[in-house]
């Protein structure tokens, strides 16, 4: 069974703002980025533009109890059942699936700071470490790192009380996501999955890991294609949420549909030279024959060589036109993909293209390719 799936909901917040709106007027004239190269310097960093969370979280104690990254993925939520019409539909949300990308909780910055400068004169450093993390680590911040916390307080805000499943693993788990959501409504499995990730960039935890892998771009922002003098992510805080529904149930309640999505791939490849690129290149393959007017948004991160490789890859499907979702609004690792897909259903809906094509080359690891059409 293979049914026409389709988005009737799109929910987005960025360092461009929130809304459909907001994105596809950003996207349609190559609105400059929203950078602070200060605050977290060397490091560039997409800030979000501050949220009314009054407007998706209405009580101030699910705000508190709350992480940036939970606050910004709730809120991206709400957006989405907002734009589907479906926030004030209780029968809907009771059977409503929930599939999140989400990366590990936030950290305790001081007791990080404590340990890492106790490290550098420990005679013995295994065991420094060990006592310091079974010492300083209150219980409670393991629960506040849950990663499904997020699809919990989806729940618990929005009412939405269907199964929910959360993935985890960088960028590829925003692809997961949005591939295993896409499957279930198009086999029949469900009616509709409200799907999407949320990342919280201004974390300087997240700065250090990625700068300790050699991941991450210093000084100055500069186009994701563009970064040959400084290879590397330049990370944005960003959530997006997808509301995906079998084109049936969207048309018997008169839903308007942004786009639908004909496909969604994943793929790992072992990122020897020239993999990434033979790897995109056949996933976005199985999509087919493309027209001439082919969208192609890209959630390329920016890291060395790899981005060029995505590039060769999207230049063989002869797009009209490409565009960096990390020009726009910055790279968000396992909200990236879902962003991007939220751009391109975005442009579809607003006349922007009539098809288009989404690619995700992970910063290390995992490839993934999308298809969306004019609905």
């Amino acid at each position: 069974m293979s049914r026409d799936v389709v988005i009737t909901g799109i929910g987005l917040a960025s360092s461009l703002g929130e809304g459909v709106e907001a994105h596809a007027a950003a996207l349609a004239v190559g609105a400059p980025p929203v950078v602070d190269a200060a605050t977290f310097a060397p490091y560039p960093v997409h800030r979000l533009k501050p949220l009314e969370l009054d407007r998706q979280i209405p009580k101030k104690s699910d705000q508190r109890q709350m992480e940036p990254w939970q606050r910004l993925g709730v809120y991206a939520a709400g957006l989405a059942l907002d734009d589907a019409g479906l926030k004030e539909d209780s029968e809907a949300k009771a059977t409503l699936q929930v599939v999140v990308a989400a990366g590990g909780g936030e950290r305790d910055h001081a007791v990080d700071s404590a340990i890492l400068s106790g490290l550098r004169g420990a005679n013995q450093p295994g065991s420094f470490l060990n006592e310091r993390l079974m010492g300083d680590l209150r219980p409670t911040l393991f629960l506040a790192q849950l990663s499904n916390l997020l699809a919990g307080n989806i729940a618990i805000v929005h009412g939405v009380t269907g199964a929910s499943r959360t993935f985890m693993g960088e960028e590829q788990a925003g692809v997961d996501a949005v591939r295993i959501a896409h499957a279930r409504v198009a086999a029949g499995q469900a009616e509709v999955m409200l799907v999407g990730g949320a990342y919280n960039a201004e974390r300087r935890d997240m700065l250090l890991l990625l700068e300790l892998g050699g991941f991450l771009r210093h000084g100055d922002f500069a186009p994701v294609f563009a970064r040959r003098d400084g290879p590397g992510a330049v990370t944005g805080s960003a959530g997006a949420f997808l509301v995906l529904e079998s084109a049936e149930r969207a048309a018997r309640r008169g839903a308007r549909a942004h786009a639908a999505l004909g496909g969604v791939v994943a793929a790992r490849s072992r990122r020897a030279p020239g993999s990434v690129e033979t790897t995109l290149r056949g996933l976005l393959g199985g999509f087919g024959l493309l027209g001439r007017d082919v969208l192609a948004v890209t959630a390329a991160s920016g890291a060395a060589a790899i981005t060029d490789e995505e590039a060769a890859a999207i230049a063989a499907t002869g797009p009209s036109r490409r565009v960096a979702t990390g020009d726009l609004v910055g790279h968000a690792l396992e909200a990236a993909f879902p962003v991007s897909v939220a751009l391109a259903a975005a442009a579809l809906s607003t006349g922007q293209a009539g098809q288009a094509i989404v690619t995700g080359a992970g910063h290390w690891r995992g490839e993934g390719a999308a298809h969306l059409m004019k609905a």
